[in-house]
């Protein structure tokens, strides 16, 4: 048995594989403690680890960035948003969580550190201590990889001169670009996905290693409504949802999707993903189409069996869900990783990239219906799905931190 630390940043998308990757570790018999946002507690426990709360200067909250960073609100999705989350989302924490990570260390002495690739106070772990005399550290990429050169120099170089001084305020230097690095300093990178779902390149660390994505969390109990039947009807089921997280303004997506299908021979089911979802969406349409079910929680991995296409605004865990099904998209999304999440959707096959969170009426119909026409994204998507088969996530981390090689 081992000791192991797994540390998350505070939002959900970086939670919950965490989680996962933690639940199988406890199953495999180590004792693994999370540190992570307080809101997490009841999760993290219920998945059998110890909770160890950030700090409070790092323990953000991913439904209040525009408040509780001035300033952000304001900027257009994009670099400048971009720029200003990788100094100040993503770069503010790294001293209180190395602090809280070497406190933690002191007294839980584990022997691996693995961390979603955007918990950058992990990064000093790997740079203040030679290996022999550290814990292994595994970064697992939870969102698509990060280019070798950056992303310009809009959000480069003034990341790198932020960063730059938080590094140095803990008492070591960040070699090469910020992101970059991200890649190359953990002793091991795990890339939550397969080469089909990501842009060819001969630039990666000799630590890159992709190893699939994570399996589904246990389905949590779930009454199928009247309706569930109809979704073995003989006519196209489209699916649509705004994630977890991006789900506070339903008419970006959500509701568009309904309206513009409601002349359709589909069956459209919305999976809002928050509580009060349904409501907030008949109270948008005034009446929801007939050919249209509204609810507020659906477990993807019981619905989209039956799905045709999923319209999503892209999260990285959404679309890898759709894909181990088989599924093809209609993905648009504009913030955080949503843009570079879509171009490889587009890339691969396997659905049509909006370019847009807000895609107007006809640009939403189209995309629609030229997924449901065109059987390649269906046959791209089930190659993936294939391809998904072929990796097995737990195995590989669980080999990282058993082995003898760590």
């Amino acid at each position: 048995m081992a000791e192991i630390i797994l540390a998350a940043s505070p939002f959900h998308g970086h939670v919950a594989p965490i989680l996962t990757v933690a639940a199988d570790l406890i199953r495999r018999g180590h004792e693994v403690a999370v540190l992570t946002g307080t809101k997490f507690k009841k999760r993290t426990e219920a998945a059998g680890a110890r909770f160890v709360p950030l700090p409070a200067e790092a323990d953000i909250d991913e439904g209040q960035m525009d408040r509780d960073f001035p300033g952000r609100g304001q900027l257009p999705p994009g670099p400048a948003q971009l720029g200003f989350d990788v100094k100040h989302v993503f770069g503010d924490p790294v001293p209180a969580q190395y602090d809280a990570l070497r406190s933690l260390l002191a007294e839980f002495p584990a022997t691996a550190v693995i961390s979603d690739a955007l918990f950058i106070g992990a990064l000093p772990l790997s740079l203040a201590a030679e290996r022999r005399s550290r814990p292994t550290t595994v970064a697992l990429g939870v969102s698509p990889t990060f280019p070798a050169t950056g992303w310009g120099p809009e959000v480069e170089v003034d990341a790198q001169r932020h960063l730059g001084e938080l590094f140095r305020s803990v008492g070591v230097t960040l070699p090469g670009f910020v992101l970059a690095g991200l890649m190359s300093v953990p002793d091991h990178y795990l890339q939550l996905t397969v080469p089909g779902f990501e842009f060819p390149r001969d630039d990666l660390p000799g630590s890159f290693r992709f190893v699939g994505p994570l399996p589904p969390a246990p389905a949590p109990a779930f009454d199928r409504p009247s309706w569930w039947k109809e979704l073995l009807d003989d006519r196209p089921v489209v699916v649509t949802t705004q994630g977890t997280f991006a789900n506070t303004d339903l008419e970006e997506l959500v509701v568009p999707t309904l309206r513009v299908l409601a002349d359709s021979d589909a069956l459209v089911v919305a999976a809002t993903a928050r509580s009060g979802g349904a409501e907030l969406v008949r109270a948008a349409m005034g009446e929801v189409p007939a050919n249209a079910r509204v609810a507020d929680f659906i477990p993807f991995d019981l619905l989209l069996p039956h799905a045709d296409v999923l319209v999503t605004n892209g999260g990285y865990g959404g679309v890898h869900t759709a894909l181990r099904h088989g599924v093809p998209l209609v993905v648009g999304g504009a913030t955080e990783d949503k843009p570079r999440i879509a171009a490889r959707v587009e890339w691969s096959g396997t659905g049509v990239n909006l370019g847009t969170a807000t895609p107007d009426d006809a640009a939403l119909r189209t995309a629609v219906d030229t997924v449901l026409s065109t059987p390649s994204y269906r046959a791209r998507a089930q190659e993936l799905r294939e391809e998904f088969g072929r990796f097995d996530a737990l195995q590989s981390i669980a080999d990282l931190v058993e082995g003898p090689a760590r």
